[in-house]
């Protein structure tokens, strides 16, 4: 069982950074046993993958959209993720979500709740 809370988003204008956090709490095994995901919902469109970082950071993964500008990155003794975001667009503009999962598992047992990131001048 985990359980996933994320923080840091807000209103940005168009060219500015964030970082998101992801800290989880865990009954069983630990922090560094899970995968962590960030995803992002905009109004209208489906949940889309953003990044993915494996438990002790050595593999990460981007979409082509944010690739070069974001970057995902995780502390294990704090047991929390981040995404740094930068050079930020309009089209960033979604609520996104961090989410955990076993290696080797296919889907994301469990998610957070989601923090809104609004891009605007």
């Amino acid at each position: 069982q985990v359980r996933l809370v994320e923080s840091g988003g807000g209103l940005v204008q168009p060219g500015g950074s964030l970082r998101l956090s992801c800290t989880a709490s865990t009954s069983g095994r630990g922090f560094n046993h899970y995968v962590v995901g960030w995803f992002r919902q905009a109004p209208g469109k489906e949940r889309e993958f953003v990044a993915a970082i494996t438990q002790y950071g050595r593999n990460r993964s981007y979409a082509d959209s944010v690739k070069g500008r974001f970057t995902i990155s995780r502390d294990n003794n704090a047991n929390t993720a981040y995404l740094q975001m930068s050079d930020l667009k309009s089209e960033d503009t979604a609520v996104y979500y961090c989410a955990v999962r076993i290696s080797g598992a296919q889907d994301y047992g469990s998610w957070g709740q989601g923090t809104q990131v609004t891009v605007s001048s």
